[in-house]
């Protein structure tokens, strides 16, 4: 008999272990699916495992064929309640289950993290996910603290009234932002955060919650920099890095494109001293024109956060205020008007965006606004208030798997890239290399 992954469960302390005689479950929406080894991959070193609070854990008892909730499990001797086990992964990979549970009545809602499904099996611990970005750009152990303590403060010296610099400060050393902790390093992406205020009220947003239910991560820069602090900050980090990228849109701010003029002001400044590298924009997409004029201005790539390419469930998601899903693909438009480069920043959420429909309509989407890059990043929300919000029926038959539906996307559009990061030129380069060798242009 062929070993199965085994359920995780975890005590009030968050002490973990393994229960045996019970097979581990993944769910995509409300369906629930025992894991086999082959769906399986070991669970990255940078990744973390929560214990889901009044979540009663499902194992699957292949004896019987039955998904049982399990709300006790003998600890240290004693019948404890035990909780749902999930993993938060490592950057660079996307997640192909949730965790399995069952909420109690005193449920809250998650805090605003990825809840990946995870096993015991060959002696450690496996998660239902596949690496998309092989790229080391955030790999904690690749990241000296040391040097970057000793490079903010060489820094400040260099740019005592830089306060964009200073904010980058906080973000690498108080909120461990990887991004940050980059800038300091002098390597990868650069980021110029920029806006204090947002045109959109999305479900996950990390940095600012109206209700105050679920709480933020990271909270909002609280001024905007001037054109000068961000030009400065993005040509030091152009000049002092190989094949860099900087980047307008970060976890610590709203949308970038709220303090149009600042933006286009500030690539005015960067282009006006520097050719190289690549500006990037991190953003709803929300402003058509500010987009075109961003681009005639020296931008050179745009990443359009989107859950959904169909507008029902994409305005779900974002509750837009004052633009439409309309002025989305307006801006895509622009952009590649303008000869620039689009990402989508496609925020995976296992049983809704491998629904049959939605690969159909993706497929659809790629072709028609000639899309050159899909970063498959998880989407940071509790999965059953995603789907109760958004009111998606949960139907296993119209399921292909995201691993499967990455595949067709390969196969169907191969011109696209994919990955998990804002690519460099060179990157841009090989990618584009690669894809003429396949196809013979």
């Amino acid at each position: 008999m062929k070993e199965f992954p085994k359920l995780l469960i975890s005590n009030k302390k968050g002490n973990i272990q393994y229960l045996p005689e019970f097979q581990a479950v993944g769910m995509k929406g409300v369906a629930c699916v025992a894991l086999e080894p082959e769906e399986l991959i070991p669970l990255h070193p940078d990744s973390e495992l929560f214990m889901l609070p009044d979540r009663v854990p499902i194992g699957f008892d292949p004896i019987n064929s039955k998904y049982i909730p399990v709300s006790s499990a003998v600890f240290d001797g004693k019948i404890k309640t035990c909780y749902a086990v999930s993993a938060f992964m490592a950057p660079g990979y996307t997640a192909t289950y949730n965790a399995a549970y069952h909420e109690t009545s005193k449920a809250k809602i998650l805090p605003l993290f990825s809840y990946s499904a995870v096993a015991y099996y060959k002696g450690g611990f496996y998660v239902t996910g596949m690496c998309v970005d092989r790229e080391k750009r955030q790999v904690l152990a690749n990241m000296d603290l040391r040097e970057i303590k000793n490079n903010v403060k060489v820094f400040r010296r260099m740019f005592p009234e830089n306060r964009l610099m200073r904010h980058l400060e906080t973000c690498a050393l108080c909120y461990g932002c990887p991004a940050a902790k980059n800038f300091f390093l002098q390597r990868y992406e650069g980021p110029l955060p920029a806006s204090s205020s947002c045109n959109a009220l999305c479900l996950g947003c990390i940095s600012y919650q109206e209700d105050k239910k679920c709480p933020v991560t990271q909270p909002r820069i609280k001024f905007t920099p001037t054109p000068e602090e961000i030009a400065q900050t993005a040509i030091f980090h152009i000049k002092n890095s190989n094949d860099p990228v900087v980047s307008f849109g970060q976890g610590c701010e709203g949308e970038p494109l709220m303090v149009a003029d600042t933006l286009i002001q500030s690539v005015k400044l960067i282009r006006e001293t520097t050719s190289k590298g690549i500006i990037n924009l991190n953003t709803n997409a929300s402003k058509p024109k500010v987009v075109e004029t961003l681009f005639m201005a020296g931008l050179n790539s745009i990443r359009v956060s989107m859950n959904s390419v169909r507008k029902k469930y994409y305005e779900l998601y974002y509750r837009p205020i004052d633009y439409s899903f309309q002025d989305v693909l307006h801006s895509i438009k622009n952009a590649k008007k303008h000869n620039g480069f689009v990402s989508i920043n496609y925020l995976v959420m296992p049983g809704f965006t491998d629904n049959k429909k939605e690969l159909v309509a993706l497929l659809a989407f790629l072709e028609k606004y000639d899309i050159d890059m899909i970063q498959w990043r998880n989407l940071n929300y509790d999965p059953l208030k995603y789907f109760e919000t958004l009111k998606i029926k949960s139907i296993p038959s119209e399921m292909v798997g995201i691993d499967i539906m990455i595949e067709n996307v390969k196969k169907e559009v191969p011109k696209v890239m994919h990955g998990y990061f804002n690519p460099s030129k060179g990157r841009m380069r090989r990618a584009r290399k690669k894809w003429q060798v396949a196809s013979g242009k």
